[in-house]
């Protein structure tokens, strides 16, 4: 076995191990969560002698992580607000009716995904939902669902909304503007879908439901801080639209809450999710390991017949590709491979963006298809178990007419 051969086979094999590592549960043998096996993946990439030291932090994209970062800090300062638990409070109050509480509440989800990071959004407003539906007497499971699909659907519609866009704006240079203008009407599409589907089928336990108002007054707001971090967010968005590096306009805006915001930035930087960071930079090692072997130019030469010669041909049958390789795969893994081919379409920017729509609606065909979705499952176990069923039956419909319908919707755009 020749010095190349012998790379390539153990960069596959490290990729498909570290890969078995981070899609399923923790093997009792080696009890690691996602991010300490990519760190093993890595290590085994340079120790393998597939990447020198040096390739290995040439491999790690960190505009991708210092977006993150920017991002992550100003929802942690909204967060030691109080802004979310108010937030949540303030739909129980408004709400009258327990089915315009879950129309409220996807809304509420979708926005705030669009603007801030999903996962952030459903880890910090999955206990405080939870706390205001158990205050108000209803059935958790539909409101849950609501959270965890309406973060994903939301969150297609800005280059900011979910790690696989970060990943995808960074690569593609696609303006902000030009990005959120074509997903953000399939995203409202998406959340419509979501409503009705979740509406429909939980009609039944909504109708005989009541809402009870809260006796305790609503959580402390602080006026101050909200208003820092609402207008700093603005800017932030500002420079996304004029076209500032998406990283560094992030990374401003956290940095100004920090220095006006007054608060202990020990716990503010508590609040950052540094396991998602180090997950990211040690999976795009990993990751540029397989590349440099070739494997995915060649998978994707085998592919190239099945998703057709014309625009719309590959859209439509790349869309299903990545809805499948998302869960198979998980989406971001799937994103960094994926993202090699897009100059070999007919239409790279419309690929790149039918690749954030069906990455991003995936997440919802079950309940391993997201991150986001673990995160309320798991936040909101001691209230009520959602099996994997619970989830499917409503996840699967949404997934599959939410991605026709967006598709079709961002074809037409186009």
């Amino acid at each position: 076995m020749d010095e190349h051969t012998r790379r390539e086979l153990i960069a596959i094999l490290v990729f498909a191990f570290t890969y078995l590592l981070i899609s399923g549960r923790r093997l009792k043998v080696l009890p690691l969560n996602r991010p300490a096996a990519a760190m093993l993946g890595t290590v085994l990439m340079v120790a393998g002698g597939v990447m020198t030291p040096e390739e290995a932090y040439r491999a790690v994209d960190y505009n991708t992580l210092v977006l993150l970062l920017g991002m992550m800090l100003i929802s942690a300062y909204l967060y030691m607000a109080g802004f979310f638990d108010w937030a949540a409070d303030w739909i129980l109050r408004v709400a009258r009716t327990p089915q315009r509480l879950l129309l409220y509440l996807i809304v509420a989800s979708a926005v705030l995904s669009a603007l801030l990071v999903n996962d952030t959004v459903c880890l910090m407003l999955t206990p405080l939902v939870v706390r205001v539906m158990v205050r108000g007497g209803l059935p958790l499971i539909p409101y849950l669902l609501a959270l965890a699909m309406s973060a994903n659907l939301g969150s297609v519609a800005t280059l900011v909304g979910n790690p696989q866009n970060m990943i995808i704006g960074i690569q593609s240079g696609i303006p902000f503007a030009r990005f959120a203008a074509s997903l953000t009407p399939v995203a409202v599409l998406g959340v419509a879908v979501a409503y009705v589907t979740l509406s429909f089928g939980f009609r039944k336990v909504l109708k005989s439901a009541r809402i009870q108002a809260p006796a305790e007054p609503p959580p402390p707001l602080d006026k101050r801080l909200t208003a820092i971090c609402l207008i700093t967010l603005a800017l932030v968005f500002g420079g996304f639209l004029a076209g500032f590096n998406l990283a560094w306009t992030a990374l401003g805006g956290g940095a100004l809450v920090m220095v006006l915001g007054r608060r202990d930035t020990h716990e503010a930087l508590k609040q950052v999710d540094w396991h998602l960071l180090v997950f990211f930079a040690a999976l795009f090692v990993v990751v540029e390991g397989l590349n440099s072997t070739g494997l995915p130019d060649q998978v994707y030469d085998r592919l190239r017949p099945l998703f057709g010669a014309t625009v719309t041909s590959q859209a439509w049958n790349f869309a299903w590709f990545s809805v499948a390789g998302s869960n198979i795969f998980s989406n971001v893994p799937f994103v960094l491979v994926a993202g090699k081919w897009m100059s070999q379409f007919a239409h790279p920017e419309l690929m790149w963006k039918v690749m954030a729509l069906a990455t991003t609606f995936a997440g919802n065909l079950t309940l391993l298809g997201s991150v986001a979705n673990l995160i309320v499952v798991e936040s909101a176990r001691k209230h009520v178990e959602v099996g994997f069923w619970d989830y499917a039956k409503f996840g699967i419909p949404v997934t599959v007419i939410s991605t026709v319908a967006g598709l079709a919707l961002l074809l037409w755009w186009h």
